[in-house]
């Protein structure tokens, strides 16, 4: 069973078991919401969104057709999405994917272009403008937001060992390739 504050207006029943709506968030008929999610008052959920399992959704974010959230990705306060990228007022283009793939983060304020694929376990620094596709396990932040660093699975950054290879503070070690690091 879900919970949904009476102040919220959910039209979809698509909710997993465990999942909490807080007041003031709307969420359209469409929309599908995985198990154990936490979605934050003050929210906004489109028909074509795909929420996985173990997602928080913090408040003040929008979330428009085209959106997939993975499983146990988090989004901070106040990101914002886009999901057109030549908006003109009553001109309806074509929906653009956006996908933020297992286990990433996404700081407070960051503003994602619609899109983008943020890569599994990557994170973003607050306000950072993500104008470019994310690989897996990278930290971004800036204007535009830059690869910084990397981080592991819990989002401690990981120690250089070499061009190629990465240590976490566990000793599990990541090795770089095209789409960011994979654990050995």
């Amino acid at each position: 069973m879900f919970k949904v504050h009476p102040l919220s207006d959910v039209q979809t029943d698509s909710i997993g078991n465990n999942t909490t709506i807080w007041q003031y968030a709307v969420i359209l008929k469409g929309a599908r919401i995985g198990a154990n999610c936490n979605i934050n008052c003050h929210t906004f959920i489109e028909n074509s969104v795909v929420i996985g399992n173990n997602v928080t959704v913090k408040s003040g974010v929008h979330l428009w057709d085209g959106i997939t959230l993975e499983d146990d990705v988090f989004i901070g306060p106040s990101v914002v999405f886009t999901n057109d990228l030549h908006p003109r007022s009553k001109a309806y283009n074509e929906i653009i994917k956006t996908t933020v793939k297992k286990g990433a983060s996404l700081g407070a304020n960051s503003t994602v272009l619609a899109g983008i694929i943020i890569g599994n376990y990557a994170m973003t620094g607050t306000a950072s403008n993500i104008t470019r596709d994310v690989p897996a396990h990278a930290l971004v932040y800036g204007n535009p937001a830059k690869i910084e660093g990397w981080v592991d699975e819990l989002g401690n950054k990981l120690s250089k060992i070499d061009e190629v290879t990465w240590s976490a503070i566990n000793g599990d070690i990541y090795i770089k390739s095209v789409n960011g690091l994979k654990k050995k």
